[in-house]
């Protein structure tokens, strides 16, 4: 597994790294956790050691299997959580930011991550009034540093647009974003150039579309009221499916496939530090720990998705609106 910087922040990160939405058993519907546990400790064994999770991922479930999976470890693992989001369903994200509630909420994953610290906290899907118009709370990141609580801050966007605000205004030295092949926002906006030009950590998260670019999904499938797919309208759900097609050539039999290709896609742009696909299963983690290995797209196939992209309509912005409040 190769390394990158984790910008100027002094952390080295593997390449791919495990986003842990689904290890808490109600975002993508019910889990073994077991199975979790062993897929887990396998995407340590081939050098996946960077665990992103959230204290509203299966409200801490997430937090407290790594907890437990990595009892006895910790030295060998980077963890990333994240706070400020309220329990909730649907697209309407209640958030509380205030110092009080972030104090108590790394306090509380600190207890289930059973760890002094955490290698990484980031504010979760603010909006960037909420960050601006709070004079404490940059205070407060940078004196959990100082104390030892975390290694480095950062913050989850929901937009590449917030995140060229987060570094410009606010200085955040790491900065979360979707980033995949049927969204390149991130690259257009300027928010890789200036990452590079002031040493800030990339995070790209999304590289598969929650799973569609893989190519496994109809759009037809009928998800639980717990799996946030169930969240969107179908007419969206079927875009993102329809998109794989597109991108046929890039999958290379006994060479590279389609799940690989995407990592790869976002690993070719020198901006990204880390890219952190989910995974369910041992399978899905080999899989995706060979995209380290791969060698780059070369410059055709790059053409031919970007020309792909600059085509299509692979999102429609009403969609959040049109979803399951």
């Amino acid at each position: 597994m190769k390394r990158r910087p984790l910008g100027n922040t002094g952390l080295s990160v593997p390449e791919i790294g495990f986003g842990t939405w689904g290890l808490g058993g109600t975002s993508y519907g019910p889990i073994d956790e077991k199975v979790a546990a062993a897929t887990l400790l396998r995407a340590l064994e081939l050098g996946i050691d960077f665990f992103d999770t959230s204290d509203m991922y299966g409200d801490g479930r997430s937090e407290e299997l790594l907890g437990q999976t990595f009892r006895g470890r910790r030295d060998q693992v980077l963890l990333a959580t994240k706070g400020g989001n309220l329990p909730h369903t649907g697209m309407h994200m209640p958030q509380d930011f205030s110092v009080r509630h972030l104090t108590a909420a790394l306090e509380n994953s600190l207890r289930r991550l059973r760890t002094d610290h955490v290698d990484l906290y980031q504010l979760h899907s603010p909006t960037l009034p909420d960050v601006e118009n709070n004079s404490e709370l940059i205070s407060l990141l940078q004196g959990w540093v100082q104390t030892g609580k975390i290694r480095t801050f950062g913050i989850s966007v929901r937009s590449p647009a917030d995140g060229l605000a987060a570094i410009q205004r606010l200085g955040f030295p790491v900065v979360q974003v979707n980033f995949n092949m049927i969204d390149q926002r991130a690259a257009e906006v300027g928010l890789f150039d200036l990452a590079k030009e002031k040493g800030i950590g990339i995070i790209a998260r999304t590289p598969l579309v929650f799973g569609y670019l893989t190519g496994t999904l109809t759009g037809n499938e009928k998800f639980s009221g717990s799996d946030h797919r169930a969240n969107w309208p179908r007419d969206q759900l079927t875009r993102w499916a329809n998109a794989p097609r597109l991108f046929d050539f890039l999958a290379l039999p006994g060479r590279r496939t389609a799940a690989q290709a995407c990592l790869r896609f976002c690993l070719d742009h020198d901006a990204v530090s880390i890219v952190i696909p989910g995974m369910m299963s041992i399978s899905e983690v080999e899989e995706n720990a060979r995209a380290s290995d791969l060698p780059p797209l070369v410059p055709a196939e790059r053409q031919r998705i970007q020309d792909i992209y600059q085509t299509h309509d692979f999102y429609d912005p009403s969609s959040k609106q049109r979803g399951r409040q």
